[in-house]
């Protein structure tokens, strides 16, 4: 019995510590306004990408030739495109393109980018060399170059975007998980669950890689803000999202021959793209704040 109440004893005791770190990490997060500006501004977006159906006043495919190129008016609060459709409503539509292609390519260059740099520190040797020279030969060729070639070969498209996206992007977390690793590899605990008879696979993914998370969280908020820019300019060369597919960087490359037309028509969806990618930097910096023990130390 006294067993029985000393374990729930620990687990409420485990439970208030997770909450107290919890409240820890918000408050260092939003101690700046501006980061909780940025979050609130990225909710809203985010938000709006999910309920577009409802928020957008219209279809963003149906063509109305008679309509092209108004300007801003009460029936169409930021005018229509050389189409006749309406620019707000393609604007809002391209929003879910935009964040999905984003997290999903982020996503993929996190998920092989860790699996890869865990295994080049923790094995090291061959598989390292190998590894190593794979990442360098990726990271010696311009991002943008990258996904351009790729783009050229696969097409665009959301899913194949993503992944041309996520594979440009990789290296970066080979090479930070493969230098978190080689420090962490070597510490007591995990050299006591080797010694306990744990495999390399247990090991790799139970004692090391929960340390390592925090630099490769950080990094990935950072990157959806870069890969949500470098979708924008496949887009604006006509190598990413295909046609009728709202886009905000197709929108701007549309937009740009008729800005004496109508100036929202390539201003606003650049200005939406600009305003998302300093919503999700400022909000990596918190982030990154936050997961500081240094920072969370002061509180």
């Amino acid at each position: 019995m006294e067993k029985e109440n000393t374990v729930v004893q620990e687990r409420k005791e485990a439970g208030y510590s997770r909450r107290e770190k919890a409240v820890k990490f918000f408050r260092v997060l939003f101690k700046r306004k501006l980061v909780l500006i940025s979050a609130v501004g990225l909710v809203l977006i985010v938000l709006m990408a999910i309920f577009a159906p409802l928020v957008a006043p219209y279809d963003p495919n149906v063509q109305s030739l008679m309509d092209a190129l108004k300007t801003p008016s009460s029936q169409y609060l930021l005018g229509t495109d050389n189409y006749g459709r309406d620019i707000l409503s393609r604007i809002i539509y391209g929003a879910r393109v935009s964040l999905i292609v984003g997290v999903l390519a982020v996503g993929i260059a996190c998920a092989i980018g860790t699996f890869f740099g865990m295994l080049a520190g923790f094995f090291g040797g061959i598989v390292d060399d190998v590894i190593n020279r794979i990442s360098e030969a990726i990271r010696s060729i311009p991002q943008i170059v990258l996904a351009m070639a790729l783009c050229a070969v696969f097409g665009g498209g959301i899913i194949n975007l993503s992944i041309i996206l996520g594979i440009s992007n990789m290296a970066v977390y080979i090479r930070m998980m493969r230098g978190q690793v080689l420090s962490i590899k070597e510490t007591d605990y995990v050299m006591a669950a080797k010694l306990q008879g744990n495999k390399s696979l247990r090991l790799m993914f139970k004692h090391v890689l929960p340390n390592c998370i925090s630099p490769i969280i950080v990094q990935m908020t950072l990157q959806v803000g870069q890969t949500i820019l470098s979708e924008a300019g496949l887009s604006f060369l006509g190598l990413g999202i295909s046609a009728p597919t709202a886009s905000w960087g197709s929108i701007v490359s549309d937009g740009r021959v008729y800005l004496m037309q109508n100036p929202f028509f390539a201003l606003a969806p650049g200005v939406c793209i600009a305003l998302l990618v300093i919503f999700l930097n400022t909000v990596g910096d918190g982030v990154r704040d936050a997961l500081d023990p240094r920072m969370r130390g002061r509180l």
